[in-house]
């Protein structure tokens, strides 16, 4: 089958011929994808900074499509079902993670398929609209991992709260944070197109190469943000594009109120050089944190891997209900053997979000 293939070269990725994965035990699913997607995460592989310390591996962990085969021990499932994937550490970053492959491939192996396999309902929604498969396809990944991040930061409902990134993450937990009654949200981002997406989705873009961001929204909100989010992570930049891991946390502090929250959803490793990680070596595993400023202004700072599966029954309703839509964060639609291409314009930020649809 046709894969998307990590080799260990930086901003390099390959598309080859791979073997097509079989069901090993009981309880697998063979799935055939029919969509997935280049994710952010992927991109910190791209820059070989992210991963298993031996390539190559197949890349990704954002899929949907269709069950062809079925272990015997599989009770919850049937061939013929559209699923989608939801164990997301487990895809796409080599061995370390799993042994399961990746699902920008034409199949992918599901363990445990009961648990980590969730249905797509086939259901026209109460306004009378067909959802788009790709509204179900980031329930495995990212549309989780924002609304995540908006519950990890303790919001509720009226709260005002700062979003540091307006990739597809960023975006998303806009996104929820709006649909979950957010009084007000920043977007903070250096992109012009992105900035654009995110206020025509209700947010206030702050670009920080135009403005110093904390600046910014401290002059909207004299007290502070109730609640910040970090959709960055570890390859965060300054206001002159220069790596700087630690100014979104700075940031973030600075910008919220007392006893508010702060959530960090961009990744954060510390790998070494390896033939997976060949640039692991630029990123520090240790940086320096305002802690007095912390401390003094009683903030609480929530973090960590996303398991999709606990929220996904929650988020397929609301898509499946005509409530959420996150499909409108995808700028490109590409056949596999486009994908190195599409990498390269994705870390360019000539794309918003890009997904790759399989015959």
């Amino acid at each position: 089958m046709l894969a998307v293939l990590w080799q260990g070269i930086p901003y390099q990725m390959a598309v080859e011929q791979v073997p097509r994965p079989q069901v090993q035990q009981a309880n697998d699913a063979l799935v055939r994808v029919t969509t997935a997607a280049i994710c952010g995460t992927d991109l910190h592989t791209y820059h070989g900074v992210y991963g298993s310390p031996n390539a190559p591996w197949v890349m990704g962990h954002e899929a949907v499509g269709v069950i062809t085969e079925l272990g015997d021990g599989v009770t919850a499932h049937s061939v013929g079902e559209s699923m989608g994937p939801l164990d997301v550490s487990a895809y796409g970053l080599g061995s370390s993670y799993g042994e399961f492959g990746g699902t920008q491939a034409e199949y992918v192996r599901v363990p445990f398929a009961d648990e980590s396999l969730i249905p797509i309902p086939a259901n026209v929604s109460a306004n009378g609209t067909l959802p788009n498969e790709n509204d179900y396809l980031f329930v495995s990944d990212i549309f989780a991992t924002a609304w995540q991040g908006v519950t990890w930061s303790g919001m509720e409902a009226g709260d005002t709260v700062a979003i540091f990134g307006a990739g597809p993450v960023g975006l998303l937990a806009a996104y929820s944070a709006i649909l979950r009654g957010a009084s007000r949200v920043y977007s903070v981002d250096h992109e012009a197109s992105r900035l654009q997406l995110a206020a025509s989705i209700g947010a206030t873009p702050v670009n920080f190469v135009e403005s110093d961001p904390v600046e910014a929204i401290m002059a909207a909100e004299p007290n502070g943000v109730t609640r910040t989010i970090d959709c960055v992570g570890f390859e965060a930049v300054d206001r002159q594009l220069q790596h700087s891991e630690t100014t979104v946390l700075d940031n973030m502090i600075a910008v919220t109120a007392r006893q508010g929250g702060i959530s960090t959803l961009g990744v954060f490793d510390s790998p070494t050089n390896s033939s997976g990680t060949p640039r692991g070596g630029t990123i520090n595993a240790t940086l320096p944190f305002p802690i007095a400023d912390f401390f003094n202004k009683g903030l609480s700072w929530r973090t960590g891997g996303v398991d999709p599966k606990a929220i996904a029954p929650e988020l397929v309703s609301l898509i499946a209900t005509g409530r959420a839509r996150p499909n409108f964060i995808v700028s490109s639609e590409i056949g596999i053997e486009e994908a190195p291409e599409y990498y390269g314009r994705f870390d360019r930020h000539e794309e918003t979000k890009v997904v790759i649809k399989f015959p």
